[in-house]
């Protein structure tokens, strides 16, 4: 027996019941073994995570191509799973230790990592309960965690064959280091801020009396890092200044150190800036390790005058002076740092060039730097400056992996969407770097790599098996393999019976040494968090188990949904790995979309305070409504503008809905059994028979296109529109009458066909109320999760939908003209037809008691209208005229008209000439710049209307 729905629509008492009956009931599994595949996986959010409003956008547009897909009868898969997170979660666990007087260094590394397992038991994943929340249909059966054991294989698998294939390699290069973590870390967690800092100038002297030919014995350099002097190697000029060219070759002595460093020839010296001449540090900016290297300094001979912590340690050349030594770069609790000694020492030595301004009596005053506002990096979470650090990772020849994403997408095997980010995509690859993947973390994949002590080709190493200092490496899937590859290479070297061993640190003197064993160490790093996410769309599905019936038919992934902020650090490398490890591309077409901002279009930041909670606006307003939001509002990849009223408007736009159905069920009309349309011989239920058709073919080529906002367009205006507003009103008569009726019974098998082709098609974008709603209205065999895509199969005729059509236009067109002169709604007006198209004729003569009730029209004389004031409304071609004499007072309406145009008028102008103004654009904030549009769009819509109006009085 159907039940009655309730009065108040209430999505908080629907949406965890159904959640909890989809998942329990397997409705997101796929289960049609004879079906084409529809593959999707999540991006994996941090273990550590919670919901965030991209995370919001993100998994709705995600969810909505999923649950479409699924009632299109494909055996649609949604993967989904977590990343383990390695700096984000040790850092959680460490603060954890903190707050209980505890570190991780009183813990073995064993003993640590167990901690974090622990920790992700009872705290970690709480995002997944959230992701419920907001209705994702995910495969929860099969859930992943970049940590899992088959997931370690699957990266071991994969670091162990790029490295036996010669593309993954360990070198010694600049990274991003963070010296409070103590880790490298990938441009993606590096946030730039511009900060107030200062701009030093130096003189370094020139060697062996050697001068400008300007009479200057030394050469001017400027920087925002004096410290970083300290380990400086050369002086760079542009090949083409004339005022160094004599110096080329030559030497200046550095100050503080006495080293010697070269004058070099670089066009990384630009002439215009400064001085031109540019002093070069390798070992701490990646712009001077590049110079370095043309130079022909090797990365192994650049100077690093900093250890892990940021604090001054000793150069390999013995030259800095022992009171840096053990300073931290900046200052800091209050105690000055390298920075400051150094900009004292030079100042004290002369070496340190005033910057010269003048007070306000036009006095020189001397000042130790120029002030600056200085872009400077920081650590996403460490929350320091970054410092550029020499130091040994590993790196994976990106440039090879880039070869065939590159082509794939070049050719249109792989599809970006939209197409405007195909540039940058191939101006990132074409130029990328080699890409650092180790981590100096414990939490993580630890990098198989073994190493040991080399051995001298003469037996005259450091002991007594020839031994040397030099470190060679061993790269296995097993501590087994590892020691196998390891003996294998001593015994070849020469040394009988060698028994290498692994110990816990390459500093294990404790262990008692035998005859011919060797101590190995395992590499302490780990790897990247984005090595092991490259793995997703293969890994997921049981790879490298090549025989995994769920690889074989979901591989490659239909579809990938990311934020464009990801393409490379995420999107691009799972691209080089299905291509690597698969031999073909990891999905058909990655899809982009934008960023939510804020209301004012200002990026969102917990800084600023404007950082929006989608959960807060579940909880107000519905999943249903927040996730109608964001589909609607994506468009191709454009940042969406926070809109709370927005939200809101959804919602009411699901209470729209609820009370169609009330009205529905109130009246008789329940659950169709058929996906076909019913047979229909009344105007109105042809007519929305075939915009149900017109609605199906709609969404069906804006989800072609992945246009989610055309998509959740063309099934709110037809909700809301055409059936809500218009059907429901054309059929109330019908139900007036004999409710055995064959125009009632037609009537209530065609409108529950049309509300459950609207329940079917809104179902993607609102889950929940259509869920609810397609059981409250009678029984079902299965879940509206897995109905059957609309498909409605019907000839419609136009003679009929054109009268309805016309109808519509005409009450439309009537009540947009009695808003624009004050007539009430409801007062009921005469209307003159001169000279009647066919539509109207035969629409005039059977369906004059729908015109009289919805255009308020009646009655409606074919002829001329009488003379006198009068409005004019149209209908398609045709022209009404509608007299006004003791309607309206004419002049009063033509004065209050006219006042209300120049004030729009005037408005408009001015609006236009200040957006015209390029000053205001440029310095106006960008707040002010949208209201001004938003402003003048609205008085330019008025001026039309005011206009139409005044034109309708004649």
């Amino acid at each position: 027996m159907t039940e009655t729905l309730p009065t108040t629509f209430d999505p908080a008492d629907i949406e965890a019941r159904w959640y909890a009956h989809w998942e329990a009931n397997n409705c997101f599994r796929p289960d049609r073994p004879d079906a084409e595949a529809f593959t999707l996986v999540n991006p994996p959010p941090n273990v550590t995570g919670s919901l965030h409003i991209g995370h919001a956008l993100d998994n709705t547009l995600q969810d909505v191509v999923v649950r479409y897909e699924r009632l299109r009868g494909k055996d649609a898969l949604w993967v989904v799973g977590m990343d383990h997170a390695g700096i984000a979660t040790q850092m959680v666990v460490e603060r954890q230790m903190e707050a209980r007087q505890d570190k991780r260094t009183n813990y073995s590394r064993e003993a640590f990592v167990d901690k974090v397992w622990e920790w992700k038991a009872e705290s970690g994943g709480a995002i997944t309960g959230q992701l419920r929340r907001l209705g994702c249909s995910m495969d929860w059966s099969r859930e992943q965690f970049t940590m899992d054991p088959h997931f370690t294989k699957a990266v071991i698998k994969t670091f162990v064959d790029l490295y036996n294939d010669g593309l993954l390699y360990r070198d010694k290069r600049l990274v991003n280091w963070d010296p409070k973590l103590k880790t490298a870390i990938s441009d993606l967690e590096v946030e730039t801020q511009t900060i107030a800092g200062s701009f030093w100038h130096l003189r370094y002297p020139l060697a062996d009396g050697a001068r400008l030919p300007d009479g200057r014995d030394y050469l001017e350099v400027a920087t925002t890092r004096p410290e970083t002097m300290l380990a400086d190697m050369a002086v760079a000029v542009n090949p083409a200044d004339e005022r160094y060219a004599s110096v080329i070759g030559k030497f200046v002595v550095l100050p503080l150190t006495g080293r010697r460093i070269p004058v070099i020839a670089d066009e990384h010296a630009d002439p215009e800036l400064g001085s031109g001449c540019v002093k070069i540090t390798p070992g701490h900016d990646f712009n001077d390790f590049e110079v370095g290297k043309r130079a022909g300094f090797a990365p192994a001979e650049m100077l690093n005058m900093l250890d892990a912590e940021a604090n001054v340690c000793q150069t390999a050349d013995g030259l800095v002076p022992d009171e840096f030594l053990g300073l931290h770069r900046f200052k800091r609790n209050g105690v000055d740092g390298a920075r400051e000694l150094v900009v004292a020492r030079m100042k004290e030595q002369g070496f340190l060039i005033p910057h010269i301004t003048k007070n306000k009596d036009g006095e020189e005053v001397e000042h130790d730097a120029e002030p600056r506002q200085i872009a400077t990096p920081f650590g996403d979470r460490g929350g320091v400056v970054i410092e550029p650090w020499l130091t040994d990772q590993w790196y994976v020849n990106a440039a090879e992996l880039a070869k065939k994403p590159i082509e794939a997408v070049r050719s249109g095997d792989i599809a970006i969407v939209p197409k405007t980010w195909e540039k940058t995509f191939f101006n990132w690859m074409e130029n990328i770097q080699p890409w650092c993947v180790s981590r100096q973390l414990w939490w993580g994949h630890r990098i198989p790599a073994w190493f040991g002590p080399g051995v001298s080709e003469d037996g005259t190493g450091l002991d007594y098996l020839g031994l040397t200092d030099e470190i060679v490496t061993f790269v296995a899937a097993t501590e087994e393999e590892a020691l196998a590859k390891a003996k294998s290479y001593y015994l070849s070297a020469g040394i009988e019976d060698a028994s290498p061993y692994i110990s816990a640190s390459p500093l294990d003197d404790d262990l008692t040494r035998h005859w011919n064993e060797i101590q190995l160490w395992q590499d302490p790093d780990v790897l990247d968090t984005w090595f092991s996410s490259a793995l997703w769309p293969f890994a997921t599905l049981g790879w490298p188990e090549s025989d995994s019936p769920l690889l074989q038919k979901h591989f490659p992934n239909s579809l990938l949904i990311s934020g464009f902020d990801i393409l490379f650090f995420w999107d691009a490398r799972m691209m080089m790995m299905g291509f690597y490890n698969m031999g073909q591309k990891p999905w058909d077409t990655l899809y982009l979309h934008g960023l939510v901002r804020a209301a004012d279009g200002a990026k969102m930041s917990k800084s600023k305070g404007n950082v929006v909670d989608p959960l807060g606006l579940i909880d107000q307003y519905g999943a249903d409504a927040l996730r109608f939001f964001m589909a609607a509002m994506e468009s191709q990849g454009r940042d969406i503008k926070m809109d709370e009223k927005r939200v809101e408007g959804y919602r009411n736009f699901a209470t729209k809905l609820w009370n169609a159905a009330r009205f529905c069920q109130s009246n008789g009309i329940g659950a169709s059994s058929s996906v076909k349309a019913p047979t229909a011989r009344l105007a109105a239920n042809q007519w929305i028979i075939g915009e149900v058709a017109s609605c199906v073919t709609e969404i069906e080529r804006a989800m072609a296109d992945l246009r989610f906002d055309a998509a959740a367009n063309a099934i709110y205006q037809f909700t809301w529109s055409k059936f809500c507003d218009w059907y429901l009103e054309l059929i109330k008569p019908v139900f007036a009458g004999d409710a055995d009726s064959p125009p009632a019974v037609e009537t209530r098998a065609v409108a529950g066909w049309a509300l459950d082709q609207i329940l079917v098609m809104l179902h993607p974008f609102m889950p929940f109320i259509t869920e609810e709603l397609w059981h409250k209205l009678g029984a079902r065999e299965y879940e509206l999760i897995v109905a059957q895509w609309p498909k409605p199969e019907a000839e419609v005729s136009k003679e009929a939908t054109d009268a309805i059509d016309w109808v519509i236009d005409l009450t439309t067109s009537t009540r947009s003209a009695k808003n624009e002169l004050g007539i009430a709604p409801g007062a009921k007006l005469a209307a003159y037809l001169a000279a009647p198209s066919d539509v109207a004729t035969r629409t005039i003569e059977r369906s004059s008691a729908a015109i009289e009730r919805l255009a308020r029209l009646t009655p409606v004389t074919i002829g001329e209208a009488p003379a006198g004031p009068a409005m004019q409304v149209t209908a398609g071609s045709d022209v009404f005229i509608i007299p006004l004499e003791g309607i309206v007072d004419i002049a009063a309406e033509k004065s209050r008209l006219e006042k209300a145009l120049a004030a729009s008028e005037k408005e408009a102008k001015s609006l236009g000439g200040r957006l015209s103004n390029p000053a205001f654009a440029e310095k106006a904030k960008p707040e002010a710049v949208e209201k001004a549009r938003a402003d003048l769009a609205h008085h330019t819509g008025e001026v039309e209307r005011l206009t139409a109006a005044l034109a309708r009085l004649g």
